[in-house]
């Protein structure tokens, strides 16, 4: 084969290559191709802007009917000029950016503040001494006293900060309405820019009053030696004097830096049954970079002469603290906040509520059947009813976050699962298979574990070769039973058993406590089932709903992230988490149901037995630029029939360094910005470097 090789000289002659040659000749050109190819990627990606990410928002809530300035911080910020809310009647706008100075510019500026107060120095020497007059041309002049003035603001205004944590150093402040009419809860914030959408942050409004502190920053020793030069001192916006009087009821606004306690003080009376209940993993489920993964408030009450009262650093199996104390005497108490380690950061952030307000501990029945009035026994503090009957018409089947109201008072939310089966009581005694209570199939049960030690055994008739699904909604429903299961027949022959089956898509449980169990009846007879808890404990609060039925074949899917960004003509990649349910293996399809018009997925499908899978969503080069709300579903052959599921928004979020979990958003968002891809400048054209 005939081929131009190079020469010694200037330049080429013809010549042929051999066998290896011509193979060395095509390796060199596929890795310089590659290479090629490897650069024009990376400058795309590095010319795509960055987008928005939120650290921390603070205060992360306010009292609905008032306006309240917010400060959020992360990384990408800079130009942020929209809040984005999954609910209607709350509006933002953007007030300020900040970022801190790099510490190149720093020293820069204290330089320059250094020549220019050597100059003073030398030049009011001078002066005293007579020496020099005023129009001499070293004198120190206006436009010197104004440079001096405009370095110190500049330093003052994004002062540079070694102990700031990176990927919270940026801060833009808003302003925040809150309109009468918007319902008390959770909702979604998020940033907006040219450059994308933001992740998710969750943003609370409520009925009481609020309280908030300063936003805080992380020490500075650099600054501080900085302004004791100039003679000033650090203006925190903070009174580290003594606790900080407030009126109940209130919420309570704050962060928690390293080694610090934040101290309210108030008056109460004697028998007030007070509750305080902190919301921080509820703020911020999970943090990356600390052990063990999230903020591990403590709450701790003292009386005047500063003994201890109460203290608490969790919820029975939820890390944030519910402190509740019926007062002794009247007279003037303090509350403490503060981190388990005394560690501390900008996202150390709390929201506490403090007062006699009502508070749902514990409901039972956990759920009910869909269309049904379903009938509630609450109990708690400071309860106006003991018994509350909602509606569940129009509620679609599964786990539910139901919130609670008697009249106008505001019990807060609670998480019910909803189902199509019958429902069924258990009837007490029910501690061996000696006196079983017999059940249906299929149907639910609700029960409760009522006292440590307690075991709750049910009967069924089985038929050979019936496959039988056992499954135990507890803990997802806020229960504290740590449940087990065990299946078999006679008095003690154990065919199958369960413990801990994890959920995906619960991925705010640290601990999956529920079992799950697939049985496959040997032949004829009667069957029992057990359920116990592992731990040994028992009491009102540890309820349970446990469904008995034929395999069910479902699924759920989620995409991640849940805000995309893309360039016309181009493709962005999100990961699709199948959660499968009952046995269900097979395939699944992806399509776009609404979004850009033209838009794809590829691959538009899940093969069977794969839980996750990389799928790239690409648009055409005319799609309009701008921010586009994403709507995915997914379908599947269930059992001779098509499912069809709404594909959930999710973000992922790291805890402690290494697990990861799926927990839900409330939208897909998808911003098309920047140039198409492959469009080259006409012959001439002034290129913007």
């Amino acid at each position: 084969m005939t081929r131009w090789v190079a020469s010694s000289g200037d330049g080429f002659r013809r010549g042929r290559l051999s066998g290896a040659g011509l193979l060395r000749a095509r390796l060199r050109f596929a890795l310089g191709l590659g290479c090629v190819l490897g650069l024009v990627k990376a400058a795309l990606v590095w010319a795509q802007p960055v987008a928005p990410r939120i650290g921390y928002v603070h205060p992360a809530g306010g009292q609905i009917g008032t306006t309240v300035e917010v400060t959020v911080g992360g990384r990408g910020l800079a130009r942020v000029d929209r809040v984005l809310w999954d609910r209607p009647g709350v509006e933002a706008e953007v007030l300020e950016y900040h970022r801190p100075m790099s510490p190149a510019r720093f020293n820069e500026l204290r330089d320059e503040l250094r020549q220019l107060a050597e100059r003073r120095r030398a030049w009011m020497n001078a002066r005293r001494s007579g020496g020099l007059e005023s129009g001499a041309p070293h004198a120190w002049t206006n436009a010197d006293e104004e440079r001096w003035q405009q370095s110190v603001n500049e330093i003052l205004a994004n002062p540079p900060n070694r102990n700031a944590t990176p990927a919270l150093a940026e801060r833009v402040r808003l302003r925040v309405r809150i309109a009468e009419t918007v319902v008390p809860g959770e909702m979604e914030l998020r940033l907006a820019g040219p450059a994308g959408v933001s992740n998710p942050f969750r943003f609370f409004v409520g009925v009481c009053p609020e309280q908030s502190e300063p936003a805080a920053e992380m020490p500075n020793p650099e600054l501080e030696r900085f302004l004791a030069r100039l003679g000033r001192l650090p203006e925190t916006g903070r009174d580290a004097s003594g606790p900080v009087p407030v009126e109940l009821p209130v919420v309570l606004n704050g962060q928690i830096l390293p080694g610090t306690t934040d101290r309210y003080i108030f008056r109460a009376r004697r028998g007030q049954r007070l509750v305080a209940a902190l919301q921080a993993r509820a703020l911020i489920p999970y943090l990356a970079d600390a052990v063990p993964g999230w903020f591990q408030a403590v709450l701790v009450l003292r009386d005047v002469q500063g003994r201890e009262l109460v203290a608490c650093d969790d919820f029975r199996f939820e890390p944030d603290p519910v402190l509740f104390c019926e007062i002794p005497e009247d007279g003037l108490y303090t509350l403490e906040v503060r981190d388990a380690l005394y560690r501390g950061r900008e996202d150390f952030v709390y929201r506490l509520t403090v007062g006699e307000i009502p508070w749902v501990t514990d409901v039972f029945p956990l759920g009910g059947r869909v269309g049904e009035p379903l009938t509630l026994d609450l109990s708690g503090w400071n309860l106006p009813v003991e018994r509350l009957t909602i509606p569940t018409e129009g509620l679609d089947p599964g786990l539910q976050r139901i919130r609670l109201k008697a009249g106008s008072v505001d019990l807060g939310s609670v998480w019910l699962a909803l189902d199509t089966l019958p429902e069924a009581g258990e009837s007490e005694p029910n501690d061996g298979p000696a006196g079983a209570c017999r059940l249906d199939l299929p149907c639910v049960v609700n029960g409760r574990i009522e006292k440590p030690g307690d075991e709750d055994v049910y009967r069924f008739a089985g038929r050979a070769g019936q496959v039988v699904v056992l499954e135990v909604l507890a803990r997802r429903l806020g229960s504290p039973l740590d449940a087990r299961l065990e299946c078999g027949r006679g008095s003690d022959e154990v065919l199958a058993s369960a413990d801990d089956v994890p959920d995906p898509s619960c991925g705010w449980l640290t601990h999956q406590a529920d079992p799950w169990l697939q049985l496959t009846i040997p032949e004829d007879g009667e069957y029992w089932v057990r359920l116990t808890d592992t731990q040994g404990k028992g009491g009102s609060a540890y309820g349970y709903r446990l469904r008995l039925s034929q395999a069910r074949p479902g699924f759920a899917v989620y995409w991640t992230p849940s805000a995309l960004a893309v360039r016309p003509g181009g493709t962005v990649t999100g990961m699709v988490h199948v959660v499968r349910r009952d046995g269900f293996d097979g395939p699944v399809t992806l399509s776009l149901r609404e979004g850009p018009p033209g838009a794809t997925l590829v691959p538009a499908r899940v093969p069977a037995g794969t839980n996750q899978v990389p799928v790239q969503l690409r648009v055409p080069g005319g799609t309009r630029r701008g921010t586009w709300r994403v709507v995915l579903e997914a379908r599947a052959e269930l059992a001779g029939s098509v499912g069809v599921q709404t594909v959930h928004p999710a973000e992922e979020w790291m805890q402690a360094f290494f697990y990861r979990h799926l927990l839900p958003a409330s939208e897909l968002w998808l911003t098309v910005n920047g140039g198409p891809l492959g469009v080259r400048p006409r012959q001439g054209a002034a290129v913007r470097r």
